[in-house]
């Protein structure tokens, strides 16, 4: 069974045990489980889902490795603009932070 979901306005492909990294969200600090609910599509194999754009009632539920705050993961440096003076170059940089889980469950 498979899973399209949405977070972040990125689309992800996730079945029962992946590990994602999906943007940073708004977790409580002892939080064990999240619940994603902007789900795309099931398949299970025979069946397929289909939502317009969302389907009703489907989640899928994941969780982090140890807590919230310890499933932050910084992902790769990027320079998307380059200063360019008559005497020095400055290059301005940002590495953008993102939420590492484990998909546990998907219910649809």
């Amino acid at each position: 069974m498979y899973a399209i979901i949405e977070q972040g306005g990125k689309q992800y492909k996730v079945s029962k045990g992946d590990v994602i990294n999906i943007e940073l969200t708004e977790a409580a600090p002892d939080a064990k489980t999240i619940e994603l609910n902007k789900v795309l599509f099931v398949s299970d194999g025979q069946t397929v889902k289909v939502g317009t754009p969302y389907l009703d009632g489907a989640k899928v539920v994941a969780s982090f490795k140890v807590s919230a705050q310890d499933a932050v993961v910084a992902g790769p440096k990027l320079y998307p603009t380059h200063f360019r003076p008559q005497k020095f170059s400055r290059r301005v940089g940002h590495r953008q932070k993102y939420l590492q889980v484990i998909i546990d469950s998907i219910e649809a």
